[in-house]
């Protein structure tokens, strides 16, 4: 069975003094990482307890104390227990849970965690739990983790030499973009992956849609979850482009606190993300707009009903720049990846801040005839600490 890139993440944690939490997107493979970890510690002799918060006996009692843990998983004399806790979020007080857990019984108790939107959301989780808490956060399968889960580890090992600049081309080539083409469509929610029927990977996708995204919607507290869907659908199709609330609020006929709020919502049920604009000046940084992206190709894809071979796909460039949006924020700390924009214009798809005021900047094109490089003199005359890249399809930056 193919492992999640954060398993090793996870394990490496286990030993230290604060609470593991895991979060994501729902139907993330969250819950089968924690089975597969809670296996492992098991057959190397720990005491491990596993529970899922959708049993409603467990999530009474729990609601009621935190202490009342220890009647499903006794504590041991001289020995540390493992507690793993899927679905955190439907406790009543999460935060508080924890808290009174990791005050009294951190010498006795390691707990594993993980929460899906509403969990995330509480904005006095981050505060309350300081330094008792390590947050690990899971997207949906990058390329590396598609292609293992596709059965196709021996690809990898290319892969890697390629990511690596080891090697310029491989045997595989072909294989790589068709299996590029699937992922830009199809997207990474590791069931759909698993799925080798395409038909009924859009049936999948309509059911994380449908289902799964209206849970996060209901308990993330939106009462008119059509507005929602709606405005997913817009940003859906307009990924890339400039984030303007007032537009959003015209078209969609929504105030436009409701808009931020659904924003909001979004980002922190990792169906969406933002990217700042870079400028030497942090001032005009902070007021300008931001550009949205879509968290997964499988997700916006179904949400404007559009799936084809990617050099047939009349949005082919802007699905391309989403995925470099993805490949980067994998590799870099989401705040170091940033657009340049100008008043008049002028545009850089990516700025990467590797340190103060150094970094590299991509222009992401589908072909690479598309890219003028007389188009970036301004950019490259005013930021020199940022060589320019062109990223083409067919261009091994991309795998």
């Amino acid at each position: 069975m193919a492992i999640r890139k954060k398993y090793t993440e996870i394990v490496n944690h286990i030993p230290k003094k604060e609470f593991t939490i895991l979060i994501g997107a729902r139907q993330i493979g969250k819950s089968t990482l924690l089975k597969q970890i809670a296996d492992e510690l098991k057959s190397s002799g720990e005491i491990v307890y596993f529970f899922n918060l959708e049993r409603k006996d467990v999530l009474q009692e729990l609601d009621q104390s935190p202490e009342n843990l220890f009647k499903f998983s006794p504590l041991q004399e001289g020995k540390k227990i493992i507690v793993m806790i899927d679905e955190i979020q439907y406790l009543k007080d999460a935060t508080g849970f924890l808290k009174l857990l990791y005050d009294e019984y951190a010498d006795r108790v390691k707990i594993i965690a993980t929460g899906s939107s509403a969990f995330y959301i509480d904005k006095d989780f981050k505060d309350s739990l300081a330094g008792r808490k390590r947050i690990f956060q899971m997207p949906t399968l990058d390329l590396d983790e598609f292609i293992d889960f596709k059965g196709k580890p021996e690809l990898l090992s290319d892969l890697y030499s390629l990511q690596k600049g080891e090697k310029q081309k491989s045997v595989y080539e072909n294989l790589f973009w068709s299996l590029l083409d699937e992922y830009l469509n199809y997207g990474g929610y590791p069931a759909v992956v698993l799925e080798s029927d395409f038909a009924e990977k859009k049936e999948l996708l309509k059911e994380i849609r449908d289902s799964y995204v209206k849970r996060d919607i209901l308990e993330s507290g939106v009462i008119d979850e059509e507005k929602l869907f709606r405005l997913m659908a817009v940003l859906a199709s307009q990924s890339g482009n400039l984030l303007n609330v007032n537009e959003l609020s015209n078209t969609l006929r929504i105030n436009n606190v409701t808009i931020e709020n659904y924003l909001y919502v979004l980002q922190k049920c990792f169906h969406i993300s933002l990217v700042r604009p870079y400028y030497s000046n942090l001032r005009k940084e902070l007021i300008k707009m931001p550009k949205v992206y879509m968290n997964d190709f499988g997700l916006r894809n179904i949400l404007i009903n559009y799936f084809a071979p990617i050099e047939q796909r009349a949005d082919k460039g802007t699905l391309l720049e989403n995925y470099v949006f993805r490949k980067l924020i994998r590799q870099y700390e989401p705040d170091q990846v940033k657009f340049w924009r100008t008043a008049d214009g002028n545009e850089v798809d990516f700025v990467v801040e590797t340190s103060f005021q150094e970094g590299f900047a991509v222009e992401v094109k589908f072909q690479e005839y598309e890219a003028k490089l007389s188009k970036y003199k301004m950019f490259t005359a005013n930021y020199p600490d940022f060589p320019l890249q062109i990223w083409h399809w067919g261009n091994a930056e991309l795998l």
